[in-house]
């Protein structure tokens, strides 16, 4: 039995039977990471000395990941960045002390693009990783480590931060589900800040259950983070088999008619087909603002990752370039430790946040941000979610993108709003390309509508049946079912 291709939903009943133990699971994970490991370039490092994981809880004794930009403490918290070099962190994020009571057993950290800029992991000091599915081809980022690992069946899910798109993306370009909770619904404490008012941390995993699942043990009030909704969580899972008869789906079509792959229309047009057929209704939606997103999110993202990078200055922590004065170690340090692309976001942060500009930039994408809530929120009074594809192509190949940003930025099209809004949002797998690469279905609710987001999910996922081309692909996953 390939147990490191088990759901998190069959892993837990096996081990609540005793047909194998917690030991004997992480096991199999640790040999499925080293056999595929190098190849896949997906994990930084894998650890015997994580947080112990609780011995009853309702994940217990399953292996997981987290991106390295998120806190366990006594091991290297790089953000696979030259500056944070010798780094070690000095406590648990919150959502790794939350694995930990209920059960989960940490087994490493994975790699991404550094500091989360980018949406290929291929800004990272470590390489790329690379798609299971093609290795010549992206895993998406920032979270494509997460996501590679958790596609190639060497553990059953991963954490992902995700600011614009870091866990759906990469979830969508590997055939695996990737979920954005409402923003303040997980705690960002111990997360590495790129853009505060956007960073969210979620689940990469296999199946919309496995993803609800773990939402529920991270999700929650945490007085250590200012941002942090104190509403009281509601369960998920328990009306996520209710179907979709009445569902109303609400489908911006105009923002389909340029930039998508023929091969990402076709699927996604079946998609809703298939969830029509199973009692959803369409509402086609206007959505004007929305075509503007990218625009606002790289002002504004950049604007807080100029404030928020402007502490790794070579005297507290991490790298340190000697100089002749203080002004000169800073600039040494800053300019040998961060790589192109975090280097162009803080100038470019820096410049809309300037005198004389930051008007004209930084406060007309402020408001371009409100007025698109706005446009979302007035929508989702016409429908139970939004639906489009995750990305407007399938997984690109490695290197293509690296010297074209805007169609590297543009890649997150789909997936932006959702961060600009704060509200949650979900990739499921839908089907392939002709190429055999993975498409993907988005779709986002209003806030502290995760509920309805799963049970909408799980319904796609139900009438769609990626599991099988899935095992047509990895025929090792095949044992699992």
């Amino acid at each position: 039995m390939s147990l490191a291709w088990q759901s998190v939903e069959r892993l837990l009943r096996a081990l609540d039977k005793g047909e194998f133990s917690a030991a004997e699971l992480r096991e199999h994970c640790l040999a499925a990471i080293a056999a595929r490991g190098e190849e896949l370039n997906a994990f930084n490092f894998v650890s015997e000395a994580g947080p112990a994981g609780a011995a009853v809880g309702p994940l217990a004794g399953i292996p997981y990941a987290s991106k390295a930009n998120i806190a366990v403490r006594d091991q290297p918290l790089s953000c696979n960045s030259d500056i944070l070099e010798g780094y070690r962190s000095l406590f648990h994020a919150t959502v790794i002390e939350r694995l930990a009571a209920a059960g989960a057993r940490w087994i490493g950290q994975t790699n991404m693009d550094e500091f989360a800029m980018g949406s290929s992991c291929e800004h990272s000091n470590r390489g790329s990783a690379k798609n299971p599915w093609d290795l010549k081809r992206t895993p998406g980022g920032s979270s494509g480590g997460s996501a590679a690992a958790v596609a190639a069946g060497l553990l059953p899910f991963a954490l992902g931060s995700d600011t614009g798109g870091s866990i759906r993306q990469p979830a969508g370009f590997c055939g695996i589900v990737g979920m954005k909770p409402t923003y303040g619904r997980v705690s960002r404490w111990g997360l590495v800040a790129f853009a505060s008012s956007f960073d969210q941390i979620g689940p990469l995993c296999r199946s919309v259950t496995d993803a609800a699942l773990v939402y529920e043990v991270l999700a929650g009030s945490d007085p250590r983070d200012a941002t942090s909704l104190r509403e009281p969580v509601a369960g998920v899972t328990e009306e996520m088999e209710r179907g979709v008869k009445g569902v109303r789906i609400g489908v911006p079509w105009r923002l389909l008619e340029t930039g998508v792959q023929p091969a990402v229309r076709e699927n996604f047009e079946r998609s809703l087909r298939a969830l029509e057929a199973e009692g959803a209704e369409l509402v086609e939606l206007e959505l004007p603002l929305t075509g503007h997103a990218i625009a606002a999110y790289y002002i504004l993202a950049p604007a807080e990752a100029s404030s928020n990078l402007a502490r790794y200055d070579g005297v507290r922590y991490g790298l340190r370039v000697d100089g002749n004065s203080v002004a000169e170690m800073t600039c040494l340090t800053r300019t040998r430790g961060f790589g192109d692309e975090v280097k162009l976001r803080i100038l470019l942060g820096s410049y809309v946040l300037s005198s004389g500009y930051y008007d004209a930039y930084y406060g007309k994408a402020q408001r371009v941000r409100a007025m698109l809530r706005d446009e979302h929120r007035q929508a989702l009074r016409q429908c139970d979610a939004i639906v489009t594809p995750t990305s407007p192509t399938s997984a690109f190949a490695l290197g293509e993108r690296l010297s074209d940003p805007l169609q590297m930025y543009l890649s997150d099209a789909f997936t932006v709003p959702a961060n600009l809004t704060g509200f949650p949002a979900i990739a499921i797998p839908s089907g392939v390309d002709p190429e055999g690469l993975p498409l993907s279905i988005h779709l986002s609710c209003e806030a502290m509508a995760e509920a309805k987001m799963f049970r909408i999910a799980r319904g796609f996922e139900r009438c769609l049946d990626f599991e099988s081309l899935r095992r047509l692909r990895f025929p090792e996953s095949t044992e699992a079912a």
